[in-house]
């Protein structure tokens, strides 16, 4: 029943907006129901990668978009970690939350990657020399912070949400641990953010 409901709120959705969301096209379920950390508001958690160039695309829009975040969502980044290789930036990610810097330095490594050229996004050396400079620390304080007893955890945890998503690629949101969208699900970036839009209007509904 409350399926039937859910895709009756699409359908409305899709006279109030220029998107027409397709189910399993354009958003789709989750491969399993993810657990939220959020009981009393709605969670939408994008899943991305330093090294990913739609992601560095994504920001903009998606940064437009949390300046009117609605009071009853809250949102997250989570770095995806499917392959070893994206591991060095989801550390980078993780390292800079526990220091603090997060907030400064997320895009700017996202320019050092795909603007300025001057990162890797697979070197997990560079990544801690360029946090260090940027954010003016110790080195061997970043370092600490890359291989911290909890930064295993948050790796696994990590790896668990994307695959429980049926996540196939990055930039991928993931809608109160129930639905995905993607740029390339929605059809670009803006899609992404208005099919979301229409995903947290038909949950409200629901409520």
């Amino acid at each position: 029943m409350k399926k039937i409901f859910f895709l009756f709120c699409i359908f409305i959705f899709q006279f109030a907006h220029a998107v027409d969301p397709q189910l399993n096209v354009n958003f789709k379920p989750t491969k399993e129901k993810i657990a939220t950390e959020s009981k009393d508001k709605i969670e939408v958690v994008e899943m991305f990668w330093y090294g990913c160039g739609h992601c560095y695309s994504f920001e903009p829009e998606l940064k437009k978009w949390q300046a009117s975040l609605p009071k009853d969502v809250v949102f997250k980044k989570v770095p995806a970690v499917p392959r070893r290789d994206w591991i060095p930036m989801a550390r980078a990610f993780y390292a800079m939350e526990s220091l603090e810097v997060l907030d400064d330095l997320h895009s700017k490594m996202f320019e050092a990657i795909h603007k300025d050229k001057t990162l890797s996004p697979v070197d997990e050396a560079g990544a801690i020399k360029w946090i260090a400079t940027n954010a003016k620390l110790d080195t061997d304080k970043v370092k600490a912070a890359f291989k911290s007893f909890s930064m295993e955890a948050k790796l696994k945890k990590a790896n668990q949400m994307f695959r429980s998503a049926g996540a196939t690629g990055v930039p991928t949101l993931i809608i109160n641990g129930s639905y995905i969208t993607s740029s390339t699900m929605a059809g670009g970036p803006k899609n992404a953010i208005d099919v979301t839009n229409g995903i947290l209007e038909s949950i409200r509904s629901q409520k």
